[in-house]
């Protein structure tokens, strides 16, 4: 039977049922077929394509074309996970207007259910203007690694008592603002679990304990392709890319030594015509 289309009321339904939600990256065609198919909740077109696809060092250098380009792949082929493209870096922090201008962008031109974008209560005004025009938003606090740098790297955040009362007045501004789900990253386990008492909207997590309403992980680093480095917070459930070098070793050697391809992977003529050929090469 075909899978029901998820809404953003649906994402938010199962926060008051208590049913956990599930969240994976994909950015191509291929990989949103898989993952959709498998049933998962939220496909996150994440900026995080910059490392994981485009081998960037960080994931600030993507751009609105290149996220747009992916999200389109993802679209044209999702049936029942809600598609949430990622708002790039410089795409939504410069002003209100470009925003708004760049999530219609994800709607429009990506055909993306809804956008993500990173920050606390300063990014409230942008997010309460992105929803007003008519865009769901999901939010993104903790660490944020688009701003990395100006938090002193990819550091576990809220570990002082200050700091885990920012990120809860962070995600109470972040639904004030109208966002329907906030993911949380790198944040120690026992706030992540005040933050998600403390809103009504689910909390994702990655890196932030079992007790967020769901859980979030980038398939690259869950399946083993990107090996730059591998997260503490990342269940690694195979290895992919050790299978795929092997393949890759092994056409390398059946071609060297004549193996492939074998005629059943050739194509042939009739007979009559193929002497018909060598005979009018040789008149």
């Amino acid at each position: 039977m075909e899978q029901k289309k998820q809404t953003v009321l649906d994402i938010r339904a199962k926060k008051n049922s208590g049913s956990k939600i599930s969240m994976l990256t994909a950015y191509d065609y291929p990989w949103a077929l898989l993952v959709d198919r498998a049933g998962i909740d939220i496909i996150l077109v994440g900026d995080s394509l910059g490392m994981v696809v485009l081998g960037y060092q960080d994931t600030v250098s993507v751009t609105m074309d290149e996220m747009i380009h992916h999200v389109k792949a993802v679209t044209g082929v999702v049936k029942s996970s809600l598609v949430v493209g990622d708002m790039p870096f410089g795409s939504y922090n410069v002003s209100v207007k470009k925003a708004i201008k760049n999530a219609n962008r994800f709607m429009k031109e990506g055909r993306a259910d809804c956008i993500k974008l990173e920050g606390g209560m300063i990014m409230a005004p942008v997010i309460s203007a992105i929803v007003k025009a008519g865009i769901p938003v999901q939010g993104h606090i903790g660490l944020t690694p688009q701003t990395a740098s100006a938090l002193g790297g990819f550091k576990v955040q809220g570990k002082s008592a200050a700091a885990a009362r920012a990120l809860i007045d962070d995600a109470k501004a972040l639904e004030d603002s109208g966002c329907f789900s906030i993911v949380l990253e790198a944040i120690p386990a026992p706030i992540a679990k005040m933050v998600t008492e403390a809103v009504s909207i689910p909390t994702i997590g990655i890196g932030a304990g079992s007790d967020c309403d769901g859980q979030v992980l980038v398939t690259y680093d869950m399946v083993g392709l990107f090996d730059r480095f591998t997260p503490k917070f990342v269940k690694q459930y195979t290895k992919i890319s050790e299978t795929i070098s092997g393949v890759i070793s092994e056409f390398k050697a059946d071609v060297e030594n004549g193996k492939f391809p074998e005629e059943k992977h050739s194509f042939t003529m009739k007979a009559d015509e193929l002497e018909q050929l060598k005979k009018d090469l040789s008149d």
